[in-house]
């Protein structure tokens, strides 16, 4: 081994022969927690950097995936044994990277930070705060944002890096009893299958215009800003760049907005440097351009206006707000975990909306009594301190004339 580290406790592994017989180990326990540290600043896809893993006793040990010879099959063996539990903090990223180079996803997971607020420990809890209120322990992050494709790795990477799955064993025991004793593990196992889902991890150009923050004025610009950030999405990945290495998101809305249909044009945005409408790319956008505005606008997704809520709407809303505040603080649970802004609009303008709320143990604690508030049948008041709905009773029938 090249590196110099602590033998004691710290492992590191960097031959495929070790990796085997340690991950052979791991296989017979009850689960393993799993970490992985990785760079995409320069890149569009992952670059896998280490591989963290313990088990629930002492057996815990780092992976140098960048070791020359390195085959990480017995990794991906353990990931894919069902009767290993996988347990991850924050597990997204972890799982994109595990699907992005076997397309299988570990099954069964424990997320940690999702088990963490349905036990109400808060919106997003971090793996420190989650630390130092279960284990008493702080940890030292001042290695969190180093490069971790540059070797010889320090002792310092090494123990911070060993340190994100030593200790979420103890979390994970903690968590999970605590969510067996109050009867909310299902809650736990239908989060979890939204991660172990493979659609949450295909990346599908057609859908990039999403994550887009800013706006388009019609549905016309908003077909081209469609056809636009999906001829980025295709060039990132296949160059694997950054989005913005391709075309910057400001650019992207000012090509939406004045709809070049010639190359020439493009010189007369500011957002473009100077000569970009000379470059291959410039003929690329503009085909772009024209597909967005062949488009048949009924294949369009409406655009909010930007007026806002009608104002009998937007108090229902608040009232949803209070109850949905109310009705997490009495179960402990995080309210983002249940709604959000968003879901709530779309609750109070749409009769049978499509959203979390209103499906699984969400709408057994909130969704149901969300639907009798805005259909009227309840009405909130503040009891012993809290916010709680109360049935509202029909009025009584007009005595029939004799």
């Amino acid at each position: 081994m090249r590196y110099r580290y602590n033998p004691a406790p710290m492992r590191l592994i960097t031959t495929t022969k070790d990796l085997t017989q340690f991950c052979e180990r791991l296989a017979h326990h009850e689960f393993v927690t799993v970490d992985t540290e990785f760079i995409r600043e320069q890149t569009f896809w992952p670059k896998l950097c280490l591989i963290q893993l313990a088990g629930p006793g002492g057996d815990a040990a780092i992976v140098d995936p960048l070791e020359p010879g390195m085959d990480l099959a017995p990794f991906h063996r353990l990931m894919a044994d069902e009767r290993v539990v996988k347990v991850f903090h924050a597990a997204r990223q972890d799982l994109e990277i595990v699907w992005m180079q076997t397309r299988h996803i570990p099954h069964p997971i424990f997320d940690t930070q999702v088990a963490a607020m349905v036990c109400g420990f808060g919106e997003s809890v971090s793996y420190v705060n989650l630390v130092k209120q279960i284990a008493g322990r702080d940890l030292d992050k001042t290695s969190r944002f180093t490069d971790w494709a540059r070797r010889p790795l320090t002792d310092r990477q090494l123990a911070y890096a060993l340190g994100d799955v030593t200790h979420l064993r103890d979390i994970y025991k903690r968590l999970k009893a605590e969510l067996e004793a109050t009867g909310r593990l299902r809650w736990l196992d239908e989060e979890m299958a939204e991660l172990t889902d493979a659609r949450t991890y295909e990346s599908r150009p057609e859908d990039a215009w999403r994550r887009l923050k800013m706006r388009v004025k019609n549905r016309k610009g908003l077909a081209v800003l469609i056809e636009l950030a999906a001829w980025r999405e295709h060039a990132a990945q296949a160059q694997d760049v950054p989005r913005n290495r391709i075309l910057r998101d400001e650019a992207l809305y000012d090509i939406a907005s004045q709809q070049p249909t010639e190359p020439s044009q493009l010189s007369h945005l500011r957002s473009l440097s100077e000569g970009f409408a000379r470059s291959a790319r410039a003929k690329e956008i503009v085909e772009a351009v024209k597909r967005g505005l062949a488009r048949d606008i009924k294949t369009v997704p409406p655009i909010r206006d930007g007026t806002g809520l009608p104002p009998e709407k937007t108090a229902t809303v608040e009232l949803l707000k209070v109850l949905l505040k109310s009705c997490a603080a009495r179960a402990k649970v995080a309210p983002r975990l249940i709604a959000d802004a968003d879901e709530l609009e779309r609750m109070a303008m749409e009769d049978d909306a499509d959203v979390p709320a209103l499906k699984g143990w969400r709408y057994e604690l909130f969704g149901a009594e969300a639907r009798r508030l805005i259909r009227g049948e309840v009405a909130l008041k503040i009891a012993a301190g809290e916010v709680v709905p109360v049935t509202i009773a029909e009025p009584a029938a007009a005595p029939s004339p004799d």
